[in-house]
């Protein structure tokens, strides 16, 4: 009975307090008394755990406290963070809190502020733009809020670049959102409930936890969303049907509250939109250093060819207390993609024009599980733990039927037909993690991170040459032939492991040392094996060319110690060492009892620098060196002969040692936004020690027609490779934006442009037995130009002109030949509602290609347009009629150049189609509705415009 009593008493207690529904009201001000808007505040205590955001007044507020004792947390981008304890006053209901004054932090640089609010904030690594100006029509996504923003560009992909440099991950909130998957984010995710934008130079996790920046940083966009939105549900459902059997259904369900969020997609189309990038993993606690356990080439996105898509996808974050948080998620595609591609292709040799000609038709099939997740743990105030598991596997089944055509010095050679099927199954796994412990309050630190990764790959393939053969000294003679089979089993284990110590001892206010350990290594555990076998299927023994067992294993370690001084004062920021870093490359390569062994040591001395200069809160310069070792491939290394065919063949050198690349970054930014202007330039230069370059040969041999018993002579490709020690290949690449709004951004005007120019070493040879070759040196130089207009008077019209141009020349010093292609590309793109529920909008783009090779140059006319109206109660449906690719002109051309040889592609893409698509949406949150929530897009990406 007691028991009961106190239990009953405990409950009236509660249900009173309850009943109470105690609130705290404040206000938000800077140290000049101006209000701060857009903050995260939160109220925790051991009854509660609440957030909200200052309003335009800056004001928070917080019903229903239960707690005497409470404390509150502040933190916005430019200022400090804020934290201090209050007591609820006895007897009241409702606390207002005096002012709180949030100091500015040291290393902002610019500030402005429209109508009270911070629109842009400019810090050392980040600049933030808030969402209130821009104008957005109802239905926008995160993607089409980043169009709008100074020196962001997104292309018709959905790929997006900031200050010049691709945007590599992005997060929602400060944590990874589907690993890190830039389009899954932007494409999907409803600009009505995002506060800020922060596109950032991050350097990983013990930059941001500790501030001692080391090697190069990625571009990083993460996207806030207003904290009154953390508390509610959004759903889009979509269907669509069109000409050519095109159809699309589509998706995304995601649900807030305290400390909880959660999303689900799905997508089924065959228009060419991929849901994820299974290219992009987790960033994880320790950034890969490569090797073992890293995923291999995409089997997903790209919009070459056509491709039927079904993916789905999960992503979660659950806060479990202040100290607590995990995040993370699990993605699954599967797609089968048909790509017809030509390809015209000179060869770089010494006194000889040989070009050949290609076509293929290509179909892939395969599917993609990707799970990442992180824990991240506070125990103290002074420790740090994160750790971070990842798991993933991929399927491929690849179907190649090509053929090609060999000229050489303008006469026939001989022509190819080539049949291919592959299957590959790809499992992964890895865990990373870190540790940081504050030791005090005046910067002394110790960090430290690990990890671990594995893969493996098992490889079946099936593949048939059959090539007519011209005689080079009877052009009248008939063609005689080559015919072979071979079946190729590979098993190709690797693992990755690693892990790095840092301790900084502070020596004065502005002063501090570094030491820094770090170790890595990459172990690889090879084997093929490869029969030859006639048309009639039986195998050919006596060929050890079409019949091999190889085995491989090495491994390739990495020790790094260093020291260096950082300095961190008002205008200048830097830090100055040196670090010593020994190479091991170690292993054997076994073949028929034969025991090649690879075994290399290596040092490297490399300066520590990083240099930035603040010229005034509103510019500044920054410098930065990093260098790298780079272990040779698998396929550069065997120094055995490990061709699909005996007509194409590749062997690598066992005495090669690891190259050594220096890169030197340089970035300049001057902004003036409260004026509309922005510009911003970097330069990157790069330059390798001991390079390895290719061997590349063509030369004729006997080979035994296996159908025939004839002997013919026949064309051989042969690549091998060397270290360049006489001289350094170099590459130095540039980018600049200038931007100006005129007229509260209702007009902008954007120019920018950049070069870039590589020396590509490499040797190429006509003889069979020549081992050394003739250097080729092949500088080429690529010009873009680009000038973008934009008149936005309103969120009902928006005209986007534009025009770029691109220039590449190549020119090789064996053969004294240039080559040039250029292009220009002008663009419309706009939007304009009719009534207020009803829209049209057009994409226009036309390109103006020349200096293609044979049968390569096309200049495709690209019309996309369509018409869409709003109904249902709250305008919730739209139903679409889009019209893609009105002329069936679309197609893509490019040029890839190296040290032996250009080659020009040409390759299919989604042609014409209509469809009429049907979306459904639906926004629910505690504190109301956004702006335009019952109209965003959300889901997959609509077609692009």
């Amino acid at each position: 009975m007691r028991g009961f009593m106190l239990f009953l008493l405990s409950m009236l207690t509660g249900w009173t307090v309850y009943g109470q529904t105690r609130s705290v009201q404040g206000m938000l001000k800077d140290d000049k008394n101006r209000v701060v808007a857009g903050a995260t505040v939160k109220l925790t205590s051991k009854l509660d755990s609440m957030v909200a955001g200052s309003n335009m007044a800056g004001i928070f507020i917080f019903d229903r406290i239960k707690a005497d004792t409470f404390k509150i947390t502040v933190s916005n981008l430019g200022f400090e963070r804020f934290e201090k304890e209050f007591d609820f006053p006895k007897g009241e209901v409702k606390y207002i809190i005096p002012s709180l004054t949030l100091q500015q932090n040291s290393q902002m640089l610019e500030e402005v502020v429209v109508d009270g609010v911070p629109t842009v904030v400019v810090k050392s690594d980040t600049l933030e733009y808030t969402m209130k100006d821009l104008k957005l029509r109802d239905g926008a996504v995160a993607e089409d809020a980043l169009k709008k923003l100074q020196g962001v560009e997104v292309d018709k992909d959905g790929n997006v670049t900031a200050q010049g440099e691709s945007v590599k991950r992005v997060r929602i909130n400060g944590k990874d959102f589907f690993g890190g998957d830039v389009k899954t984010a932007t494409q999907n995710l409803p600009a009505n409930i995002v506060q800020k934008m922060q596109i950032i130079d991050d350097y990983g996790d013990m930059a941001n936890i500790t501030g001692n920046k080391n090697g190069d940083s990625e571009k990083v966009l993460n996207i806030q969303i207003d904290p009154k939105y953390n508390q509610g549900h959004m759903t889009t459902l979509r269907a669509g049907y069109g000409t050519e059997d095109r159809y699309q259904a589509t998706g995304m369900w995601m649900g807030m509250r305290e400390g909880e969020q959660i999303s689900v997609l799905g997508n089924l189309n065959n228009t060419n939109a991929p849901l994820f990038d299974f290219n992009t993993t987790g960033g994880g606690a320790r950034r890969g250093q490569g090797g073992g356990g890293r995923r291999g080439g995409g089997m997903f996105g790209g919009s070459d060819g056509l491709t039927k898509i079904g993916s789905i996808g999960l992503n979660f974050r659950k806060d479990f207390s202040d100290k607590l948080t995990a995040y993370g998620s699990y993605s699954y595609s599967h797609s089968n993609n048909t790509t017809l591609s030509q390809r015209f292709q000179e060869n770089t040799l010494p006194n000889i024009m040989q070009t050949d000609s290609v076509t293929s038709n290509s179909n892939t099939i395969g599917g993609s599980h990707r799970f990442e997740a992180n824990v991240e743990w506070k125990p103290s105030a002074n420790d740090y733990i994160k750790i971070s598991p990842q798991f993933g596997y991929d399927k491929s089944d690849v179907t190649t039927f090509s053929e090609s055509t060999t000229y050489r010095n303008n006469a026939f050679n001989n022509s190819q037909k080539q049949d291919i099927i592959a299957n590959s199954t790809a499992p992964r796994f890895g865990v990373s993690g870190l540790y940081n412990r504050k030791l005090n309050d005046k910067g002394r630190n110790v960090f430290v991170n690990m990890n671990f990764n594995n893969a493996k790959t098992e490889k079946d393939q099936n593949a048939i040459l059959d090539r007519l053969l011209a005689d080079p000294n009877n052009a009248d003679a008939p063609l005689s032939s080559i015919y072979e089979k071979t079946i190729l089993e590979a098993s190709n284990k690797s693992w990755n492991a690693g892990a790095s110590l840092n301790y900084t001892e502070p020596l004065s206010e502005k002063g501090r040392l570094e030491f820094t350990y770090d170790f890595n290594k990459n172990k690889y555990d090879n084997s093929n094996r490869q029969e030859g076998r006639n048309m009639a299927g039986e195998l050919i023994a006596d060929d050890p060319k079409l019949n091999f067992d190889y085995n491989y294993d090495y491994s390739f370690s990495t020790h790094k110690v260093g020291a260096n001084y950082l300095y961190n004062g008002d205008k200048i920021t830097y830090s100055i060492g040196a670090a010593a870093q020994p190479s091991q490359l170690r292993g054997d390569a076994i073949s028929s009892g034969l025991i090649v062994p690879i075994h290399r040591n290596n040092m490297n001395w490399m300066p520590i620098a990083r240099f930035e200069y603040k010229f005034s809160r509103q510019s500044n310069i920054s410098v930065n060196y990093s260098g790298t070792p780079n272990e040779p491939s698998v396929t550069q290394i065997l120094p055995f002969d490990m061709s699909t065919n005996r007509t194409s063949i590749v062997i690598g050198n066992a005495n090669l040692n690891p190259e050594f690349s220096h890169q030197l970054n340089m970035r300049f930014r001057k902004n003036d936004f409260q004026k509309g202007n922005n510009f911003f330039a970097f330069v990157n230069a790069g330059l390798t020690n001991n390079k390895i370059v290719s061997l590349s040969k063509s030369y004729f041999d006997d080979l035994i027609d296996y159908q025939t018993g004839q002997t013919n002579s026949t064309l051989i490709s042969e690549t091998r490779y060397l270290n360049e020690t006489n001289d350094k290949p170099f590459n130095v690449s540039s980018f600049y934006h200038y931007g100006k709004s005129l007229k509260e951004k209702t007009y902008n005007i954007m120019l920018m442009g950049g070069v870039s120019y590589n020396k590509n070493i490499g040797y190429v040879s006509t003889e069979k037995d020549d081992n050394i070759g003739q250097k080729n040196i092949a500088r080429n130089i690529v010009f873009n130009q680009g000038l973008m207009f934009r008149y936005n008077p309103s969120e009902n019209l928006e005209i986007n002109p534009g025009v770029r141009y691109q220039y590449n020349h190549t020119e090789n010093s064996l053969t004294n030949r240039t080559t040039n292609v250029s292009s220009w590309t002008p663009t419309l793109i706009g939007s304009i509602n009719i009534t207020p529920t009803t829209i049209f909008g057009a994409d226009l783009s036309k390109q103006f290609n020349s200096g293609y090779g044979a049968g390569i140059n096309a200049n495709p006319f690209v019309i996309n347009t369509y018409v869409e109206q709003k109904f249902l109660k709250e305008q919730r449906a739209t139903i679409r009629l889009q019209a893609f690719d009105l002329l069936n002109e679309q197609t893509n051309v490019s040029r890839t150049v190296n040290e032996s040889m250009i080659m020009d592609s040409r390759t299919n893409r989604l042609g014409r189609y209509f469809m009429l698509l049907f979306t459904y949406k639906f926004q629910k949150f505690a504190m109301g509705t956004p702006q335009g929530g019952d109209d965003f897009h959300g889901g997959m990406r609509r077609p692009r415009m």
